[in-house]
């Protein structure tokens, strides 16, 4: 495996013309409870929302997920997460939600780091799973424009 192959390094962001801690709040629901696929079905997510808590994915009958946990949480302005995301492979992963005040609104950036045996799927679905994350938060929020999916 070449070592472009083993990494990725991914960040978008969007605009929402809403105020920032109303926005934090979106995030927060929207990195749990509110947590959706494309198709708009539940991905039955839970975000205990302190340093240390677990981001899992709870499919009932002790069927479930840990896709990480709470490294770091500055409400209204950084969530950071880490841990094996989506990935049941050897892979490590670290994501952070900065939330920055704009003229007009909240700027919302997100930014996936990882490295390990990287499935090409995944290193392929990435940036549309979290471009799905974000425009899930700009919908909650009216003129809320995707930009910047790079």
């Amino acid at each position: 495996m070449k070592l472009e192959e083993m990494t990725i390094d991914l960040e978008q962001h969007i605009e929402v013309k809403a105020d920032i801690g109303d926005v934090f709040k979106g995030v927060l629901y929207r990195f749990g409870e509110g947590s959706t696929n494309p198709n708009g079905e539940s991905m039955q997510m839970t975000l205990e929302q302190w340093p240390g808590g677990r981001w899992f994915r709870d499919r009932g009958n002790g069927i479930g997920h840990l896709w990480g946990h709470v490294q770091v949480i500055k409400p209204p302005v950084l969530l950071e997460l880490s841990g094996p995301m989506f990935m049941s492979y050897p892979a490590l992963n670290h994501v952070e939600i900065r939330l920055d005040q704009v003229a007009g609104g909240t700027k919302v950036t997100l930014r996936h780091r990882a490295m390990g045996f990287l499935d090409p799927a995944h290193r392929e679905g990435v940036a549309k799973g979290w471009g799905h994350y974000l425009a899930s938060i700009g919908r909650d929020f009216s003129g809320a424009v995707v930009a910047n999916r790079a």
